[in-house]
Parts: structure tokens; sequence; C-alpha cells
């Protein structure tokens, strides 16, 4: 994939159509803490509601259409040196390293954005070896197993943790 037709902004409403197309797809919401997306008026309330306000959360563009999104999560008092970091992309895209390109454009904008935030931190679900496979490729270190520790869709799941400290250098980029 050509990383030129790659790019990331925030949402707008006129996104509502591509965001509906890969939101609403079991298979890419499936370890998102946010359920499948049913409707046009559903993905216009997200869009407005969530990831409009969000401190950091931009549209994953391939040539303007909105296809995905990575988000950073700032945490605030103590813990404010820390993001919480996530990303989905619609399956049509899958395997083709959009969401790597993706995750390296975000963490090299975030760090300059929040001074203050010096850790990344991803928690994926064991089975989820995919999304495992995009962080260590970014060069995010697997600091290990949290045992029955993230709730999604009903179930209490282990989890596994990364990192990627602002010191740490992005891979491939």
């Amino acid at each position: 994939m050509d990383s030129s037709r790659i790019s990331l902004r925030p949402f707008k409403l006129s996104d509502v159509d591509d965001f509906l197309k890969w939101a609403s797809d079991e298979r890419v919401t499936r370890y998102l803490r946010w359920n499948t997306i049913t409707s046009k008026e559903e993905a216009l309330t997200y869009i407005e509601k969530v990831a409009i306000p969000h401190p950091w959360r931009r549209t994953i563009c391939l040539d303007g259409c909105s296809i995905g999104y990575v988000s950073i999560k700032p945490e605030s008092g103590d813990n404010k040196c820390r993001a919480h970091v996530s990303y989905a992309v619609g399956v049509e895209y899958w395997g083709q390293g959009i969401v790597t390109m993706a995750l390296r454009m975000a963490i090299n904008l975030v760090f300059k954005e929040f001074e203050e935030v010096v850790r990344l931190e991803a928690l994926v679900e064991v089975e989820n070896k995919s999304s495992q496979r995009v962080l260590e490729k970014v060069g995010f270190f697997k600091e290990g197993l949290l045992r029955k520790y993230g709730f999604c869709k009903g179930e209490i799941r282990d989890m596994l943790i990364y990192s990627f400290l602002s010191s740490d250098k992005i891979l491939g980029f």
C-alpha cells in the first residue's frame, strides 16, 4: 500500500456513510469496547457524541474516505503521563499494512500534541493475533499478560498489555 494514500484526520458528520460500512461489521467490532453500529442514525450519533468530542480520535482515510480509526486517549491527574491506544479498520483493508502505517503516523503526532504523555498503552485480547502483530511491527513492547482483566462483549477476558514510550523508536518510519 502506498503510504501517500493514507491519512489521519478528525471525524466529520459527512463520514457517516463510510463509517457505517466498517462500523456495522461484527468482524471489525469484535474486539472493540463499543457495539456494532446498526443504522445511519446510530452512526451519526456516535460520530457527533463520541468521535468528534474525543481528545484524539482520528479517522483512517484511504484516498480521503473513512475506512477505520485510531484513538489515543490521554489519562488525567496523576496518570496524565499515559495514554491508551485503540484502532480498527474495515475488513476489506485487513492485512495491507494500513493500520500499521496509521498507527506510526498517530504516534508521531500525539507525542508532539500531548507533551506530558510519555507512555502509550494498548490492551489486546490474547486471541487477537493480528492486533498484536500491528503493535509489534510499530515497535510496541509486550509487557505481559493481565489475567481476567478486560470486560468486552459480556465476558471478562485475558489481555496482553503493550507499551510504547516517547523515547522509543517507531519501527519502519
